[in-house]
């Protein structure tokens, strides 16, 4: 049995590999124990974004009887901070606390602001919702609050942390931790929501409160997880050199001869992906007449098909792929996709509407993970979180602008179908939707045209050590 033991042992050792795609993302520096909890961040991340957009939405709407425009407001507010997030990136890149840490401090700060946030969130609900003695306007000014501190606080934990292990991982490897962060991100928001609809199963306030502010102690736990032992550490009495104002830092960025195409890039792609959101499934039940749980299941085809999408984006980033290049199959993808999505309505085909839908989350997957590599990978002279800053607030207010302004289309093309102002052939309920996924299509084609110039034009992976004024100074903690 032994013989047979160290057999068995030595063969999973060969296999292991093979069976854990993102292995090889570890480095003699950073050993995969130490990657995946620096990961744990983007499982916060996640979480939030499970508990905002869909948790609380719901709970707001359908429990609480909040109006649908005000937690439309309210859902919307973390995106106010998402400009800041290249001002939040920059000072990350050039600060330096007495501890001798860069981006530490900021991933701490934004971690103390979700608890914060997620803390007073649960009463702000409740005396939104009217079911408290006290005044309407203090649960407005609460709940606003609320999200807006949860808000700042992930988009500065994701900004500083994706800069952390930018900073951590050498350059070989860092097309792998790309992909393995992406995927921790949809692990996060997997996980948490399974967790968050069993939690809530029977509602009631007391369980809202608990489940707001366990996610708050939990996110704080996660964090403080992932960043023990993980920045290096300037020396005591270290000088520092004069760091640029962030006016300088960004007009260096900007006048790279293809930062600003990329960024264009990023923000016509990503609305192009996040126009559907909030439509995919409301369009599988109403014009195809899924039911609720058939449309559910999408969710987990969708994120299987991303997790495919990331694996092959791994794979092909490790073997010198233009990340460029991967981003613009993306965008070809999506094209079939989308078109399979448009055709599924006139021919009644909810195959066509499957299939559609899980090469909407492959050809994100692609898309997603082949910009922010080409992010990391982008030589402007500056450091790291300037440059991930610039695509994380560009993505954000793209998405988060698309998702608005596609439920309004939506509700306007299909009222003006349902009085007969688009011509005798345009009256059906379909006629909303296939407005905004044809507005889709064409921000794809823009997309394809804007990243053109930038295929085959991939820059070198930038050293993989904080390229910080004094940055041989830096010693491990």
């Amino acid at each position: 049995m032994s013989v047979l033991a160290q057999r068995l042992s030595r063969t999973w050792l060969h296999l292991a590999p093979g069976f854990l795609p993102f292995a090889d993302a570890a480095s003699s520096g950073l050993p995969l124990s130490r990657l995946l909890r620096l990961s744990l961040f983007q499982v916060s991340v996640g979480m939030m974004a499970a508990l905002l957009v869909g948790t609380l939405n719901r709970v707001m709407i359908v429990e609480l009887a909040v109006p649908s425009w005000l937690v439309a407001i309210m859902v919307a507010l973390p995106l106010l901070f998402a400009p800041f997030r290249a001002l939040v990136g920059f000072r990350s890149d050039v600060y330096q606390s007495a501890l001798g840490w860069r981006r530490v401090p900021f991933i701490w700060m934004g971690t103390l602001l979700q608890f914060g946030g997620l803390a007073i969130m649960p009463f702000a609900l409740l005396i939104l919702s009217g079911d408290t003695h006290g005044p309407v306007l203090v649960g407005q000014v609460g709940a606003a609050l609320a999200f807006l501190l949860v808000g700042a606080g992930f988009h500065t934990t994701q900004t500083t942390g994706l800069a952390l292990a930018t900073d951590l991982a050498p350059a070989e490897t860092r097309p792998r931790v790309v992909a393995l962060m992406y995927v921790m991100l949809l692990v996060g928001v997997t996980v948490s929501s399974i967790a968050f609809g069993w939690l809530l199963g029977h509602f009631t306030e007391l369980r809202l409160i608990q489940v707001v502010q366990g996610s708050a102690v939990v996110t704080l736990v996660l964090n403080g997880v992932a960043l023990w032992k993980q920045e290096p550490r300037r020396p005591r009495g270290a000088a520092v050199a004069p760091s640029p104002g962030f006016r300088e830092a960004w007009r260096s960025y900007a006048s790279h001869n293809r930062a600003l195409r990329f960024l264009v890039a990023v923000g016509l792609g990503s609305a192009a992906f996040s126009m559907q959101d909030i439509l995919l499934e409301p369009y599988g039940g109403q014009i195809l007449r899924l039911s609720v749980s058939a449309t559910t299941w999408l969710t987990a085809v969708i994120a299987l098909s991303a997790l495919a999408a990331f694996a092959l984006s791994e794979r092909l980033l490790a073997r010198g792929a233009d990340p460029h290049r991967l981003a613009a199959a993306g965008v070809t993808t999506a094209l079939f996709a989308f078109a399979a999505v448009i055709l599924a309505a006139p021919l009644e085909s909810a195959l066509l509407y499957r299939l559609g839908s899980a090469l909407i989350g492959f050809s994100a997957g692609l898309f997603g993970v082949g910009t922010l590599s080409a992010a990391m990978n982008l030589d402007t002279r500056i450091d790291n979180g300037l440059a991930l800053g610039a695509w994380g607030a560009v993505q954000a207010l793209a998405a988060g602008s698309a998702i608005a302004v596609s439920g309004a289309l939506r509700d306007l093309f299909s009222a003006l179908a349902a009085r007969g102002s688009l011509g005798p052939a345009l009256t059906g309920p379909a006629v909303g939707y296939g407005v905004v996924y044809h507005i889709e299509l064409l921000l794809l084609l823009a997309t394809l045209v804007a990243l053109g110039p930038l295929v085959g034009h991939a820059e070198r992976p930038r050293p993989s050590t904080p390229r910080h004024p004094d940055s041989d100074l830096l010693v491990g903690t």
